[in-house]
């Protein structure tokens, strides 16, 4: 038997990210750091680009991304006016080992940016399921949701099933309205609805 070093990031602030041994990232991480998988990223943008007057953001610099879409605005430039979907972005692939400020789950995946949320963070059912179809039709294998709302909605649903139907794995935040009842789209069966939970393992009052 050969034993081996586990990857350890060289990111500053990797030691506080306490989640990541939770998930036994450094574990995965001997397996697949996300090399050929395309995430889309519906929220309100990412700061993936210097563009007009939006800078990118300075972690993301080696994070790959592949054309999204901004259906607020309806361009193909999908920049984050809002920081949510900046936040969520490096949660799954900031920039790794790079000596700069903190690691991501998947950091050599592909990201797709698809803008639905306005600067106050809020958006359309419509325009969240237009984004769900741009991402299935344009190559993402995984599709990320840190929204909601607490309507049900056939467009919605809909889209949902297509991306799944396309062989999509699609993650939703369940909310954070400290129910027991899960929002939209996390509530639909072909989503993973993920909840939050505290660093000593116990769910987070809020989730």
């Amino acid at each position: 038997y050969i034993a081996h070093a586990f990857m350890t990031p060289n990111d500053p602030y990797y030691v506080y990210q306490w989640h990541m041994p939770l998930i036994n990232m450094p574990t995965a991480w001997d397996q697949s750091t996300g090399t050929g998988v395309v995430v889309a990223i519906i929220d309100c943008g990412v700061a993936y680009e210097t563009y007009g007057s939006f800078t990118q953001a300075p972690d993301l610099a080696g994070t790959i991304f592949v054309a999204g879409y901004d259906y607020v605005n309806n361009d193909s430039h999908p920049d984050d006016d809002c920081a949510h979907g900046t936040h969520v972005c490096g949660t799954v692939a900031q920039t790794t080992n790079n000596s700069l400020g903190v690691t991501g789950v998947a950091f050599n995946c592909s990201i797709m940016p698809v803008k639905v949320l306005d600067a106050s963070g809020n958006g359309t059912y419509t325009a969240i399921a237009n984004g769900i179809t741009f991402a299935a039709n344009n190559g993402a294998k995984v599709i990320n949701m840190s929204l909601g709302g607490t309507s049900t909605s056939s467009t919605l649903q809909n889209a949902v099933i297509y991306a799944y139907n396309q062989g999509v794995t699609i993650v939703c935040a369940a909310g954070n309205l400290g129910t027991s009842v899960a929002n939209y789209p996390a509530a639909y069966t072909q989503c993973i609805s993920v909840s939050a939970i505290r660093y000593d393992k116990t769910k987070a009052s809020y989730s």
